[in-house]
């Protein structure tokens, strides 16, 4: 699947708060003190919520034009900007035969880390393959998903429909 680009709209909140929420994905919200930390906030939900979808067999919807965006009723709207998502590469099944100790232990440690036992097979894997002797992996624990960012931040109110 190609990369998508999902229109946020970036609100202030009480106290200088920052808000940022994704229209076409309902409950991903994200905010910081900053905008610089909320929209990097913002752009960590997304990928984990693009990523959930992936894993619960959802589609992708399509990205909302920002002049369609429906503001909530007194949004104090700073800015929209745009997060690009690399959906993650769709699950295969495979079939591996491994010794009933090994799989024991494997089953214990993902247990230990809230996995699946295919979620470490997958985490196991993706660092045997990175790996490079004398170099430490750093990319441990992020989500499938990538997110880009796409330009600067667009800032003003945007003609769109208010929610009643």
């Amino acid at each position: 699947m190609k990369k998508r680009l999902y229109p946020a709209v970036l609100e202030r909140g009480p106290r200088g708060a920052l808000g940022a929420w994704f229209p076409d994905f309902p409950g991903c919200v994200a905010g910081g003190r900053s905008q610089e930390a909320a929209i990097e906030k913002a752009e960590a939900a997304l990928a984990r919520a693009v990523d959930e979808m992936a894993e619960q067999g959802r589609s992708l919807p399509e990205p909302t034009p920002i002049e369609q965006i429906a503001l909530p009723r007194g949004a104090d709207v700073v800015a929209y900007f745009i997060v690009g998502v690399d959906p993650p590469d769709p699950s295969e099944r495979v079939n591996v035969y491994l010794p009933k100790s090994l799989i024991a232990r494997i089953d214990k440690r993902a247990t230990e880390l809230g996995m699946s036992r295919s979620s470490f097979f997958g985490f196991a894997a993706t660092i045997a393959l990175d790996w490079s002797p004398g170099f430490p992996h750093a990319g441990l624990g992020h989500p499938r998903s990538k997110v880009h960012k796409t330009g600067a931040v667009q800032a003003g109110k945007r003609a769109g429909k208010k929610r009643s």
